[in-house]
C-alpha cells in the first residue's frame, strides 16, 4: 500500500486528500496544511515509487503502471481508512489521476481542485514526450527532469517550484522514472476523453498566469464545461501552491466551503 499520513479534525468533517505530480511527493503539500486541517481532514499520499512508497517489489522494467492501476492505488489507502468521499486536491500529473477516479469511481468525490491541470498537450509538450521516450533509457533521468523542469517552469519567480521538483525526483530510481515515462504513451487518448466528457462533479481549475503550456487548454475546457470554474493567479507558473501559497489556499478553501452549503 502507499505510504500515507492523515491530519484528523473529526468524523463530522469532510476529508480532502492531495496529491502530488510526477517527481514529487506529499511534501510539496507542506504550504497547504496548516490552513486546510484547520478546517478538514486532510491525507496526503505518497504516489508509488515516490517520497516514502518504495515499491521494492516492483524491480522489473517490464512492470507496467497505467493511469488506472495507478488511481486504483489511490482508492486502496481511502478503503484503508474508510473514506467513502473526500475532496480532492491535486497539481500537474495528480490532477491526470484524479480526473481517472472521477470516471471510474466518481462517487467517491465530492470536489475537485485540479492545480496547473493538464487537459491537453500543446505542440512544445508533445515534442518533450517524444524527446523523453527517445532518451529516457539512456540518459540519466535527472537530466531530463531537470530540463522538463525548466521548460515548463523557466522563469525567475518559477525557480523555487523547479527546484523542489528536482530535489524530490532525486529520491526516484532510474527504473522508477522509465516506468512513470512510459505513462505518456496513454495520455493523448485520456485527455481528449477527459475534454470531451463532462464529469457532474464540482471542479475548480487553480491556474498560474504564466502556466504558458497548459492554461489556454484550461480556458477552452471551462466555456464548455459547466461544472468547472476557473481561477487565475497573477505571476504565476505551473505549481500554484508552492509559488503562490497564500492566494493558493484562500481560493481553495472559499471553494471547498461553498461545496459544504
Amino acid at each position: 500500500m502507499l505510504h500515507y499520513k492523515t491530519y484528523f479534525k473529526s468524523n463530522s468533517r469532510p476529508w480532502v486528500t492531495l496529491i502530488h505530480g510526477a517527481g514529487g511527493s506529499s511534501s510539496i503539500w507542506y504550504p497547504q496544511i496548516r490552513d486546510l486541517s484547520n478546517e478538514f481532514n486532510v491525507l496526503l499520499i505518497d504516489l508509488r515509487g515516490h517520497g516514502k512508497s518504495k515499491f521494492k517489489l516492483l524491480d522489473s522494467l517490464s512492470t507496467t503502471y497505467t493511469f488506472e492501476v495507478i488511481s486504483e492505488d489511490i482508492l486502496e489507502v481511502l478503503d484503508q481508512l474508510k473514506i467513502k468521499r473526500s475532496h480532492f486536491i491535486g497539481v500537474s500529473l495528480g490532477t491526470i489521476l484524479i480526473r481517472q477516479i472521477s470516471e471510474s469511481h466518481p462517487h467517491r468525490i465530492i470536489s475537485m481542485i485540479l492545480s496547473g491541470a493538464i487537459v491537453k498537450l500543446n505542440f512544445k509538450s508533445r515534442a518533450l514526450m517524444r524527446f523523453g521516450n527517445l532518451c529516457k533509457s539512456i540518459v540519466p533521468y535527472i537530466w531530463l527532469y531537470r530540463l522538463f523542469a525548466y521548460i515548463i517552469m523557466p522563469k525567475k519567480n518559477h525557480k523555487t517550484s523547479r527546484l523542489l521538483f528536482v530535489r524530490e525526483a532525486k529520491k526516484l530510481a532510474q527504473k522508477e522514472f522509465i516506468r512513470w515515462f512510459r505513462l505518456t504513451t496513454e495520455l493523448k487518448p485520456l485527455l481528449k476523453m477527459f475534454r470531451q466528457i463532462e464529469v457532474k462533479i464540482p471542479t475548480l481549475y487553480l491556474m498560474g498566469s504564466e502556466d504558458y503550456m497548459f492554461l489556454p487548454s484550461i480556458k477552452k475546457i471551462v466555456e464548455r464545461h459547466q461544472k468547472s470554474q476557473l481561477e487565475i493567479i497573477p505571476n504565476c507558473g505551473h505549481v500554484v501552491n508552492i509559488e503562490q501559497p497564500q492566494q493558493f489556499n484562500l481560493k481553495s478553501l472559499n471553494f471547498l466551503k461553498n461545496q459544504l452549503q
